[in-house]
């Protein structure tokens, strides 16, 4: 007998609270964000002696608990099983990567719900902390080389960590990164304790700003651009509205991010308002 719409929610509802109440888990639970340590931006002179420097690397955030690995969100990576039996029982915080340049393909095979093999043996998980691990970051890291020792898969590998002996060799090696097609670097100051959240233990640089915003319109275009969206009114999550009118092909002014959507763009600098100053749009940011 098919069941009555109107009477289907209410059932999936009373399924949902019963589970709930039992203890037991649901697909229809909202995910659990996990607590991750999340960079601040890296401004002014720090002791460059004081930190380890790695590549940021431009891939889906993920984090293995030991049993499960999740995207930052909270939800399941649908990784094959041979992916997920091959990494050991300590948690490990890091990146799902492809290589430099290769973000967008990548996204297409971690959302995919039906893993492909021959996709994923591409794909390797780079990690870079240990979640609630003991001691300085130095000790930390040095354990993740023998925890990935230990594993014996290719697709789990260390972020590389390495020292800089002032701010021109930094600078230097930001320039190479960015030439190969890299993002930019990150400095976690070495005697740092396990945190979460944002914090100056962990700084990013980039040769550029970046942030996030919502879009609330679009705007259409002019001339060449009649016909398609010229630019969207965008929020970011401090409440400062803004016209983000560059940085799109033309398929993306014909199919722009949809109203709602969350986006990432890049910029110099803040006005005293608050407004980026030469905003330009990079991509659609990926809800993992």
């Amino acid at each position: 007998m098919a069941t009555n719409t109107r009477i289907a929610p209410c059932l999936r509802a009373v399924a949902l609270a019963l589970a709930l109440a039992s203890g037991l888990p649901s697909a229809l639970a909202a995910p659990v964000a996990p607590p991750l340590l999340l960079a601040e931006v890296l401004r002014g002179d720090v002791a460059l002696a004081d930190y380890w420097v790695s590549e940021k690397l431009d891939g889906a955030r993920a984090l293995w608990d030991g049993q499960r690995l999740r995207f930052r969100s909270g939800r399941a990576v649908p990784a094959p099983e041979w992916f997920v039996a091959g990494l050991p029982p300590e948690p490990l915080d890091g990146e799902l990567w492809l290589g430099r340049g290769r973000f967008a393909e990548l996204s297409g095979i971690v959302r995919r719900q039906q893993p492909r093999d021959d996709e994923w043996r591409q794909v390797r998980f780079m990690v870079f902390e240990q979640p609630d691990g003991a001691g300085s970051f130095t000790e930390r890291a040095e354990r993740l080389k023998a925890i990935v020792a230990r594993a014996g898969v290719p697709w789990l590998q260390v972020v590389e960590q390495f020292r800089v002996a002032d701010r021109a060799a930094l600078q230097a090696r930001l320039d190479a990164v960015v030439a190969g097609g890299g993002e930019g670097l990150m400095l976690h100051r070495a005697d740092a304790p396990y945190v979460t959240g944002r914090s100056d233990a962990l700084l990013k640089l980039k040769p550029r700003l970046d942030a996030e915003a919502t879009v609330l319109a679009h705007l259409p275009g002019r001339g060449r651009l009649a016909g398609m969206m010229g630019a969207l009114l965008v929020e970011t999550p401090s409440g400062v509205r803004f016209q983000l009118g560059t940085g799109f092909t033309d398929a993306e002014r014909r199919e722009p991010p949809p109203v709602g959507a969350q986006v990432t763009f890049v910029y110099r600098e803040l006005t005293r308002d608050g407004v980026p100053r030469f905003a330009s749009y990079w991509r659609r940011r990926e809800a993992f």
